[in-house]
């Protein structure tokens, strides 16, 4: 046993090892942007204002692109600000500046990262792969026979908010603001996944978000090794863990990287309204109505699984065809977020909160499509309208740009994932995932999905309750007997692989008597009833 633990703690130093060589890539970098590269990758409008005022950048060498890309992002408001004082709108760029580093970046790094990709990627993809299948696998011998246990999850500093936690959740933070707002910063981190990039498109700069897919896809493949052996015991969550994880793999990172290469759009062939909030941005209609057949099946397919498939899967299976064998998101709640599952609060005022913000997150998103779909419509009758107010008053440019920025980037992003460690591993799928409020409605009122229990088999021990993604109180359910029927609940099944009695148990049947068992509560295994006097 203590050989075993030694291999344990080897494989997380390993892991350590890795993350910290992935921290400090951004730090080891070598730019300088000469006037060449500024005139390569900005536009003409762009390189026309910019030249003079970024003459003075390109004398210097930088050591971060942090760096540069503050000074850049200076130079490029500054004159665009002025431009706009001036109302000489021609000239005015609009272009993110962040991005425009970010390009600039990459394409003048020669620091030690940009000349030995495949040795950086190694040294950080490599041994946290390595580390973390360690860990795991040797976990494995030492916890012994499949099944749940109550092993300290509430003592352990790395699932019980304590320091461990909260170290985890300030690198999950500061990663995800800075790959959404200031990408610029790790243009080295990016720039090791090239030997990855260039088995789909040889030569081609891979982006942020080439790296975040990378990311989010190995960590759900290793993570999802460590799902199965926790759960081994259980058919259901072994197969529901391999579908989820096979799903990203091909639906949302290989396809979105090989169909490029045919000219066809890379599109996730599985996200649905209002999930894929940019369905009907005008760029994007444009873009799949451009790309042939294959760009109009997409479209259509995107049209009919938002309004057709999805209602017609809930009802005969519930929010869990999705939410816990399809979506991403679930997927690396699931996997990744699997050890903070515990942390979902379970009282009453978060319940009351989960309904009003996941339900307003709908509205808004509601609204924001619809002024969206009445502008990308108005484009097509006339490509050369600008984005100024076109409906009540109100700018569908300026409502999808708040809705991206805030409900796109902060609350699924920031939020979503990076709070794993603070608000368990469901709080975007909770509180604010407007498919799962869409999909919850019709699961609470039109769907065949329900979780039986029986109340005579209970033994109150709590484990349902404490390992609920979704915050229900599933024991108070099992010791009544009742039937659950939540429009939260994503139908996960891990209740029910927790349960050392059998007790719950997920079921499609008859929506006659799916509300039942509302009456008195069973007492004991022969089904004795406790009545009113």
């Amino acid at each position: 046993m203590k050989q075993l633990k030694t291999i344990r703690y080897t494989g997380m130093g390993i892991f350590l090892l890795g993350l910290l060589i992935f921290t400090i890539t951004p730090f080891l970098g070598e730019i300088q942007v000469t006037d060449e590269i500024f005139k390569a990758n900005l536009s003409e409008n762009e390189y026309a204002n910019l030249k003079e005022p970024l003459a003075e950048i390109s004398k210097q060498t930088y050591n971060t692109g942090a760096g540069f890309g503050s000074d850049f992002k200076r130079v490029f408001n500054e004159v665009d600000e002025r431009l706009k004082a001036n109302e000489e709108w021609g000239k005015v760029m609009w272009t993110p500046s962040s991005d425009t580093a970010l390009k600039l970046v990459m394409s003048a790094n020669k620091g030690v990262v940009a000349s030995n990709q495949l040795l950086f990627f190694l040294l950080t993809f490599g041994l946290c792969i390595l580390g973390s299948l360690v860990y795991i696998l040797t976990d494995l011998k030492i916890k012994g026979p499949p099944g749940i246990k109550n092993d300290g999850i509430y003592h352990d500093s790395a699932t019980n908010r304590g320091w461990v936690g909260m170290l985890s959740f300030g690198w999950l933070f500061f990663f995800y603001i800075i790959l959404y707002f200031y990408p610029y910063i790790i243009a080295d981190t990016i720039t090791l996944t090239q030997p990855i990039k260039s088995w789909f498109v040889e030569d081609e700069v891979p982006s942020k978000w080439f790296l975040y897919g990378l990311m989010y896809t190995v960590t759900m493949l290793v993570m999802g090794v460590r799902m199965i052996i926790k759960y081994r015991h259980n058919k259901y969550q072994i197969v529901r863990t391999i579908t989820v994880v096979l799903f990203q793999l091909i639906f949302a990172f290989l396809l979105v990287e090989i169909l490029p290469t045919f000219g066809l759009p890379g599109k996730d062939l599985k996200n649905a309204w209002p999930l894929d909030y940019q369905f009907l941005f005008d760029w994007n209609v444009q873009d799949l109505l451009a790309n042939g057949q294959f760009g109009k099946f997409v479209f259509v397919w995107g049209i009919s699984l938002s309004v057709i498939v999805v209602p017609v899967m809930v009802y005969f299976y519930g929010k869990r065809w999705y939410c816990s064998w399809v979506c991403g998101c679930g997927g690396l709640a699931e996997t990744l977020g699997d050890p903070y599952r515990q942390l979902s609060s379970k009282k009453m005022w978060s319940w009351k909160l989960e309904r009003w913000m996941i339900h307003s997150v709908l509205v808004f998103a509601v609204l924001m499509t619809v002024f969206v779909g009445y502008h990308t419509w108005n484009v097509f009758q006339n490509p050369e309208m600008e984005n100024k107010e076109i409906l009540f008053g109100f700018s569908a440019y300026d409502i999808r740009n708040y809705y991206s920025f805030l409900i796109g980037s902060i609350f699924a992003g920031v939020i979503g994932t990076g709070f794993y460690p603070i608000l368990g591993n469901r709080a975007w799928c909770r509180f604010g995932c407007p498919l799962a409020a869409y999909m919850g409605i019709v699961q609470r009122f039109k769907s065949r999905f329900r979780i039986t229990t029986n109340g005579g088999q209970c033994i109150s021990c709590g484990n349902c309750s404490t390992y609920c993604e979704q915050g229900i109180d599933v024991r108070a359910y099992a010791q009544k007997g009742q039937n659950i029927v939540r429009a939260s609940c994503v139908g996960c099944g891990v209740c029910s692989a927790v349960c050392p009695r059998g007790v719950l148990k997920l079921e499609n049947g008859p929506e006659d008597g799916r509300f039942g068992n509302e009456g008195p509560i069973v007492l004991g295994n022969q089904g004795f009833e406790l009545k009113d006097n």
